[in-house]
């Protein structure tokens, strides 16, 4: 059950490794011991990674990351959001991976809100092992640990929120033991807060059939609400995780890992880990897809949302130079989901189509098909070498980043969600 994964069985982290693929940014829990940043590489806690990715790209990644970690027993996905908060960048992900490391063990770490949802999806493709972050089972005291929780098209604060969370974690505790995979709760210990509910949380692991707790004590995040609380010492911890063993057996060697952490546990990303990482984030023309196409005007501005462009203009690159090879048709509006597949189709020849927006289901639709979708407003011209040359794009030409934002002034400290 646990003997080749080391983030669920001690002696096994010190020959397996592990990866985690950042392909999920969202989230549909505040937390208020959690920052999500992205391009930190500063820090090392769950919710930060270098990139995110999207799933071809993300498969791209992993392979290039087993051939120089080829101890690799494990992919998860633990966000930097919550997995199942974009379920369709998620899923799409694991069945890349399935299919083509089918001897892989995948794995799963979410707060737990939206998995009762995807029960089948996970069984299906042989999920074995699910990390639920549980805080609290008294929603008197996850109202302070929430912010708000997100379910279905409404948000809830307070002990409202806190009660919904709870109950879903609950119910998702339970399907996941029907359907025998084994389960981890993560718990984040927070002075003042939970500690004190620490041993009330491991007994409902033990009445839930929990095969493993992990109590994490917090490190403060700036700028989060629980950004002054203090560091918990050592003995604390072990205390606290002394009682909650009488209940259901207790890991003690988790690192807290990013969300795009790979190789053994505990070890940071090498270099050459983080060079494999951005390159497989970088969108480049290919022999089948030699073709860039934009979304524009006049064919000098990517200026246009692809809703509401009748044609694109489709750029070539010729010798060292990038010429203008047509302005090609959309298909008409009013298809609907069928509108997309055509456009995937019309533009086959396309690597990426540039645009200054774009809806989340045309992106999914074309995005599957092998057709990048960048949101961007800037001169066609500047974006074109980078793309054509396989180079990163900028982020100040992109109109959707995210970043850490402190620069050379990171702390990297962080606390833990994941």
């Amino acid at each position: 059950m646990f003997e080749n994964h080391p983030c669920f069985h001690s002696e096994t982290r010190h020959r397996t490794a592990r990866i985690h693929l950042p392909v999920a940014p969202k989230c549909n829990v505040q937390c208020n011991f959690c920052s999500r940043k992205y391009d930190c590489v500063n820090e090392s806690r769950p919710g930060v990674t270098s990139i995110v990715l999207p799933p071809a790209q993300a498969l791209t990644y992993l392979e290039s990351a087993m051939e120089k970690i080829p101890d690799i027993t494990v992919a998860g996905i633990a966000g930097p959001g919550d997995p199942l908060a974009t379920p369709d960048e998620t899923f799409q992900t694991l069945r890349l991976v399935r299919k083509r490391f089918p001897e892989l063990i995948l794995c799963l770490a979410s707060n737990g809100m939206a998995i009762s949802g995807f029960i089948d999806e996970i069984a299906g493709l042989n999920i074995s092992h699910v990390t639920i972050t549980l805080n609290a089972v008294d929603p008197q005291i996850g109202a302070k640990i929430y912010a708000w929780v997100r379910h279905g098209v409404r948000s809830f604060r307070g002990t409202e929120g806190a009660e919904i969370l709870f109950r879903q974690q609950s119910e998702a505790v339970k399907l996941l033991k029907q359907k025998n995979i084994t389960v981890k709760v993560n718990t984040i210990i927070i002075p003042g807060v939970n500690d004190h509910h620490i041993e009330a949380v491991a007994r409902f692991c033990s009445e839930n059939g929990v095969d493993v707790q992990n109590c994490i004590p917090l490190i403060p995040v700036p700028d989060t609400p629980f950004a002054g609380l203090p560091v918990l010492p050592p003995e604390t911890v072990a205390a606290l995780r002394k009682k909650a063993e009488q209940h259901v057996p207790q890991m003690s060697h988790c690192a807290r890992c990013r969300a795009d952490a790979a190789g053994l546990l505990g070890k940071e990303n090498t270099a050459e880990i983080e060079s494999l990482l951005r390159q497989a984030a970088v969108i480049k023309t290919t022999p089948n897809r030699p073709c860039i196409a934009a979304a524009s005007m006049e064919g000098l501005f990517v200026n246009r949302h692809l809703g509401e462009s009748p044609s694109l203009f489709v750029f070539k690159k010729e010798g060292e130079t990038i010429v203008l090879n047509d302005e090609r048709q959309t298909p008409p509006q009013g298809l609907g989901d069928r509108r997309w597949e055509l456009l995937a189709e019309t533009f086959r020849d396309c690597t990426a189509v540039l645009v200054s927006g774009c809806g989340k289901n045309p992106k999914q639709i074309l995005e599957k098909s092998g057709l990048h979708v960048i949101t961007m407003e800037c001169l066609i011209a500047e974006a074109l070498p980078f793309i054509f040359n396989g180079r990163e794009l900028p982020k100040i030409l992109l109109r959707e980043s995210g970043r850490c934002g402190r620069g050379a002034g990171c702390t990297g400290t962080g606390g833990g969600c994941g």
